[in-house]
């Protein structure tokens, strides 16, 4: 069942967004060779709490930190370490934040230090397609007009889209209906509705989109060992257009 979500709502989550937007500003800033994930990991953690909110993942289904930070290879869930980062690393770290009862989430990669120019390609390419994808999120459009614009762009560039993990509604609980896949057919799948928010999250890959699991259970990664990157908003369906809760500008 999708949940409206009401003009009032939306501004609690909006609260939320902006203070997990300024916890990424603060990252960027951080994010360096030697540094590391579990370092970030306690940062996050502490400057939530100092702010009257919390780390929404830490708990969820058993899941034992408040950020995923997955490198390189890694495409989502990767557990935040010890081991120090490394000049050319790519670095993505996701969050959702709970303020009030309220949730949101986003996602955004980082280079540490002087990273290639193929990684810097990657980066770029998966930002843009985030954006590409918000620009169909609008009232009356459908799921897949999202998912094929995305697409679309990706594999225009040479790039895949990972099949396996998506995006999905959010509210008071971190997933909710509906499902947001970052591909798809123009047309089809369910069509957007003033009150519904969002996630937006394409995870795309260097190589193919095939992943493998680690033992954790969590960590997904490449098949094929290449690169792959993240970006995520939280976005609200309004008349006026997308209304991105995550933003950082």
């Amino acid at each position: 069942m999708i949940i409206l979500k009401s003009q009032q709502e939306i501004e609690y989550m909006k609260k939320a967004g902006e203070l997990l937007a300024n916890v990424h500003k603060e990252l960027a800033r951080l994010i360096k060779p030697g540094v590391t994930t579990m370092e970030l990991d306690e940062f996050v953690e502490d400057y939530l709490r100092k702010h009257n909110a919390f780390p929404e993942q830490r708990g969820y289904h058993g899941y034992p930190y408040a950020t995923c930070a997955s490198v390189n290879d890694e495409i989502c869930h990767g557990f935040p370490r010890k081991a120090a980062l490394n000049d050319g690393d790519i670095l993505t770290v996701d969050m959702v934040v709970n303020l009030d009862g309220w949730l949101a989430d986003s996602a955004w990669s980082y280079g540490v230090g002087n990273i290639s120019n193929d990684a810097k390609m990657l980066l770029d390419t998966t930002k843009d397609a985030l954006y590409i994808g918000i620009e169909q999120a609008v009232i009356g459009n459908r799921l897949g007009d999202i998912g094929h614009a995305i697409q679309s762009f990706v594999e225009s560039k040479g790039y895949s889209v990972v099949r396996d993990f998506v995006g999905h509604g959010i509210g008071k609980n971190m997933h909710e209906d509906p499902q947001v896949p970052h591909y798809g057919v123009p047309g089809r799948g369910i069509r957007l509705l003033e009150g519904m928010v969002i996630t937006i999250e394409p995870m795309i890959n260097v190589g193919g989109y095939e992943m493998v699991m680690d033992d954790n259970g969590w960590t997904a990664r490449t098949a094929d060992g290449k690169l792959s990157a993240q970006y995520e908003h939280t976005l609200a369906i309004t008349k006026d257009g997308p209304l991105i809760l995550t933003t950082q500008d």
